[in-house]
């Protein structure tokens, strides 16, 4: 693979807050043409991320690349390349859906037809209505819109679909599948772990600043915790087995129970896989912050001189949250 086949190169990425750090050494690449999921629990550091690849927030160390060029420096050429569809809404005005596309679409040589998308974000019957008057979801659909119209090569969807209804929601999967065909290259900040799998050629998970695993959805996770589960009911008791042929198992069971109570074969979603991830990155946190406080105390307990009558001298950090969108 060569760099003119990557669209986002991220090395070692860090930002700090004082003594906060919000991206801890994260490193990542995005291929031309792929759509790719951040996924991450609130304040893990998604959004910091996608901001400093969109060039709306410095780093504090690391390379980053996107579409060649590093976003602290991007001018517009550069950003006329990208589509941005932010967690929060803009400001909305007083002109209508359709009017507000077509501004949009006139900034860009080949723009999408404005019909064509009103209809992909499910507002065919509010197009001449003021955006003011819409409700938040509708608004957000809207926002979906801009981002998409100017054909962009990068597209930063921020939780997309919040606020849409199960319908909007796969009208607008099926926009981001053309999207994907035409060769845009997407990365999406998503809740719904459905929505990734379904748009995801492959998938990353932070937490705590951290990058805690990155693959293609089906292979994220321990090997372990892909392993299907047999559960059945015998003499009133639930049994489980894990089981990389659950075919073998449930045949087994069948030769010794005859029919097998409550018998199901359950395969572990992306919600359980990123659950496990997160969990164990949180357990792991938790240890380090103990660790370093016993630490702490045997430092402090060992300086202290009762004879002399000396209190221990303690130093107090204060940490600023990351100012997260996500």
């Amino acid at each position: 693979m060569t760099s003119n086949d990557i669209a986002v190169s991220v090395q070692n990425l860090t930002k700090t807050y004082g003594a906060f750090a919000a991206l801890k050494g994260i490193t990542f690449d995005i291929e031309r043409g792929e759509t790719f999921a951040l996924l991450g629990p609130n304040g893990a550091g998604k959004s910091t991320t996608i901001e400093i690849l969109e060039g709306y927030r410095d780093r504090s160390g690391g390379e980053v690349r996107v579409l060649g060029v590093d976003p602290q420096h991007g001018g517009l050429p550069w950003k006329a390349k990208l589509g941005i569809v932010l967690q929060s809404s803009g400001e909305s005005g007083n002109v209508t859906v359709r009017e507000q596309l077509t501004q949009f679409a006139g900034m860009y040589p080949n723009s999408r037809d404005v019909n064509e998308v009103i209809a992909a974000i499910g507002l065919e019957e509010k197009a001449n209505t003021r955006i003011k008057n819409l409700s938040g979801g509708q608004q957000r659909r809207v926002d979906v819109g801009l981002g998409v119209i100017g054909r962009p090569e990068l597209l930063f969807l921020d939780e997309p679909t919040t606020g849409f209804d199960p319908e909007a929601r796969r009208q607008f999967w099926e926009l981001i599948r053309s999207l994907k065909r035409e060769g845009t290259t997407i990365l999406l900040t998503t809740h719904y772990l459905d929505e990734a799998a379904q748009l995801s050629d492959r998938a990353a998970v932070v937490a705590g600043g951290k990058l805690v695993d990155i693959g293609p959805v089906g292979s994220l996770g321990s090997a372990e915790a892909r392993v299907p589960l047999v559960r059945w009911r015998e003499s009133g008791i639930v049994r489980e087995q894990r089981a990389t042929d659950p075919g073998a198992v449930v045949a087994g069971l069948v030769a010794r129970l005859g029919e097998p109570v409550e018998l199901e074969v359950v395969r572990p979603s992306l919600e359980d896989i990123y659950l496990e991830l997160v969990t164990a990155e949180n357990a792991e946190a938790e240890a380090r912050v103990a660790a370093n406080t016993t630490a702490t105390d045997g430092a402090v307990i060992a300086g202290t001189n009762p004879a002399a009558g000396a209190s221990p001298t303690t130093t107090s950090f204060t940490t600023t949250k990351e100012n997260e969108r996500a």
